[in-house]
């Protein structure tokens, strides 16, 4: 095949890598996209867009079994039943739809797709193995976007009835017994969801506590939505292993004594890691981070005109961190003054109730000395939540005592997904707490619990 030479190598096309080829490509770069599996990556494929289609079913059914045993106001139907296979091919439809998208929005920027497995023999230079054989590219700037990866446990290796969030999205029967390896949000996630279609949940977290990455205030009604799911959560245990017939998990709670669950299937989700292995990515003289590779804030590596992005450069992993670099990167190639200046990158946990945070918590912004006040606003006192039925939880803000500039924000109960944007634009248009406090909030919405939190930390509650 006959070399291919371009001004930007894109490696990977996850949300970092295929954000970074169209921008590259609206600029009037000439770019090559290379890809190994399906565009889209982890994120779109096998994470965030089929993980909350299950999770958007699971919340239906569980719903209908509400109706159906007389425990919503005033509706009735018979029994519902469940047909995962159904859900799966919906499911399936959605991230092909949306690969189908992704596709389209390259070749309309004129980004050549390379599918093929790429690996880099030096910093401007990656040999690609297709299937009609090798395809050799030189480049002037090449972009790492390889993404990131699910570990193990050294004492369980994922095969058998040990799987990842990959493989739980695509069962094609029902767990009657899950056991979750890991209390952080990939885990409750989807143990929430398979608890709400019928399946016995255990999660067995080695910390003290489920979402270490949230305070204790925020995670404290997912615990207890947990439990009254009737999912079995199990902190401060390890787990050991499976035992010899493969058909149960050893776990040694803390001060306890050895117990085995039973399990049709382990989810384990301890964690990712940078996708480092099988792109020559060694033989590349680049500063390492840890595990991950190390970035200035304009995402440059320790090697000229090599860059990285997403998550093969290390946390926080996140989709919409992701795309922000790829672009970012691709208007700095084209010329344009940028750097990576993010006051901050709010997450979402898709859990029941959600939580969302943008920002400093209290505990964070005190441990930097910071001198702060906070606000804090339930949803029983608010119109919108009482007519969906789901009065658990608050928002929260933090705000410096001497300026009231907003440091940060979060909240936790359903639908407050929806709102971490808000949260965001406050941080990143430095608003202070009058300018929260002080614009009108449609009514009723859940939005308005923003505004009474900033009223509440200047001392001027209306409705708590």
């Amino acid at each position: 095949m006959e070399p291919i030479s371009c001004t930007v190598l894109v490696l990977g096309g996850g949300p970092a890598g295929y954000v970074c080829a169209i921008r590259a490509g609206q600029l009037g770069l000439d770019v090559v996209l290379v890809e190994a599996r399906h565009l889209g990556g982890t994120c779109l494929n096998i994470g965030c867009i089929p993980s909350k289609a299950l999770i958007h079913a699971a919340d239906q059914f569980y719903l209908a079994r509400r109706f159906a045993a007389g425990t919503a106001p005033g509706v009735r139907v018979a029994e519902p039943t469940f047909d995962l296979p159904e859900t799966m091919a919906w499911k399936d439809g959605i991230v092909s739809k949306l690969r189908g998208g992704v596709f389209g929005l390259l070749r309309r920027a004129k980004v050549k797709v390379v599918t093929g497995t790429g690996v880099l023999r030096d910093g401007k230079t990656c040999l690609v193995e297709t299937e009609t054989g090798d395809q050799m590219i030189t480049a002037e700037h090449v972009v790492i976007a390889t993404g990131s990866e699910p570990v193990s446990l050294p004492n369980l290796p994922f095969g058998g009835p040990v799987v990842s969030s990959a493989e739980a999205l695509s069962f094609d029967t029902l767990p009657q017994r899950l056991v979750v390896v890991g209390g952080g949000y990939i885990g409750l996630e989807l143990g929430t969801a398979f608890a709400k279609l019928g399946s016995a949940v255990t999660v067995v977290e080695a910390t003290e506590r489920i979402l270490p990455q949230y305070d204790a205030e925020l995670t404290r009604p997912v615990l207890s939505r947990l439990e009254k799911l009737g999912v079995r959560v199990l902190l401060k245990a390890k787990a050991l292993g499976l035992d010899s017939a493969g058909t149960a998990l050893k776990v040694m709670p803390d001060g306890g004594e050895e117990e085995r669950i039973s399990a049709d299937k382990i989810l384990m989700t301890v964690g990712r890691r940078p996708r480092l292995e099988g792109y020559g990515l060694a033989e590349l003289d680049l500063e390492m981070n840890g595990t991950a590779i190390w970035i200035d804030d304009q995402c440059r590596t320790s090697m000229r005109n090599v860059w990285a992005i997403g998550d093969v450069t290390g946390e926080p992993m996140l989709e919409h961190r992701a795309v922000a670099q790829g672009e970012m990167v691709a208007e700095i190639i084209a010329g344009h003054k940028r750097s990576f200046d993010k006051v901050a990158i709010p997450a979402v946990c898709f859990t029941d109730p959600e939580i969302a945070s943008a920002g400093l918590s209290p505990d964070e912004a005190r441990s930097a000395g910071l001198p702060i006040k906070v606000g804090t606003f339930p949803f029983a006192a608010n119109g919108r939540a009482a007519t969906l039925g789901s009065e658990d939880g608050f928002v929260r803000i933090v705000a410096r005592t001497d300026n009231h500039v907003i440091l940060g924000i979060q909240a936790v109960g359903q639908g407050v997904s929806e709102l971490s944007g808000s949260f965001a634009l406050a941080l990143e248009m430095g608003a202070r707490l009058e300018d929260v406090a002080g614009t009108i909030h449609v009514h009723p919405t859940l939005s308005e619990c923003l505004r009474e939190a900033a009223a509440a930390a200047l001392g001027q509650p209306l409705h708590a």
